[in-house]
């Protein structure tokens, strides 16, 4: 489909009715902002109105998508856990061999509508890793992981357990992730519309997780934020399923993994 971008500077010298008339030709036009949306894959958090998701159709779908979305969750999950569960039940003993300690791991995260709920994960760190003070994100040769803690993570191995979420329905196949509060307070308060992204329910993986590697930083978690509200404004069954197949290559590649 052919495309004009009209720049913000050039927007008073251009004629209204032109561009009417290319659109009616089936000529998508664009102006400068929608454009770099578009080319970026993701969304300037700085020029978003305060009020940005009450208009439009953001956050629309009705009924229908919203049975639609829950069936592929659920039919997504059931076929996960049913061809992976050989690895599951090796991962269990792996974890239950290699240091003491529970297999699963239980956190608080923030769900949708800023809601707590509780995630369950493989256990790839050593208990008490934070037994010395506040909540810190994991770093590169984190020395609290475990040996079978560190394949799991490589592998996104720890991850799986988070589909019995899914069943739940606290979370989503696909959707931003779900942080721990006291992260969403701390960014919230220095990134702008941070909590716009509670609108959707968290996920597994999502657009920001294929798009840009793990975040241990504000700058991070900003970055990450432009994606997330990308997914949020442009959400789709056929978006869900492109993320899906990338994903696969997230975990072939071995991206971002920490």
């Amino acid at each position: 489909m052919s495309t004009i971008v009209v720049p913000s500077a050039f927007r008073a010298l251009v004629d209204d009715q032109a561009l009417i008339r290319c659109r009616a030709a089936g000529i998508r036009v664009l102006n400068e902002i929608e454009y770099r949306e578009m080319s970026s894959r993701s969304i300037d958090i700085d020029r978003l109105s305060n009020g940005w998701l009450a208009y439009g159709d953001t956050l629309g779908g009705g009924r229908f998508r919203r049975v639609v979305e829950r069936l592929f969750d659920i039919a997504l999950s059931l076929m996960i856990l049913t061809i992976t569960a050989p690895v599951l039940i090796l991962a269990a003993i792996a974890v239950k061999l290699d240091s003491p300690g529970p297999i699963l791991y239980r956190q608080t995260r923030v769900g949708r509508f800023n809601v707590p709920f509780e995630i369950v994960k493989f256990r790839s760190m050593i208990v008490d890793a934070e037994a010395g003070g506040a909540p810190v994100w994991a770093s590169k040769q984190d020395s609290r992981v475990t040996r079978v803690g560190a394949v799991l993570r490589l592998l996104r191995i720890d991850e799986l357990p988070q589909l019995l979420n899914v069943l739940r329905g606290d979370m989503s196949v696909i959707g931003p992730r779900p942080e721990r509060p006291h992260f969403v307070d701390d960014l919230a308060a220095r990134i702008p519309h941070y909590r716009d992204r509670s609108v959707s329910k968290p996920g597994i993986t999502g657009w920001a997780q294929v798009n840009y590697p793990y975040g241990a930083s504000v700058e991070d978690a900003r970055k990450k934020l432009s994606y997330d509200l990308y997914y949020i404004k442009h959400r789709s069954l056929m978006m869900d399923i492109r993320i899906c197949l990338a994903t696969i290559r997230v975990i072939i590649f071995r991206e971002g993994a920490r």
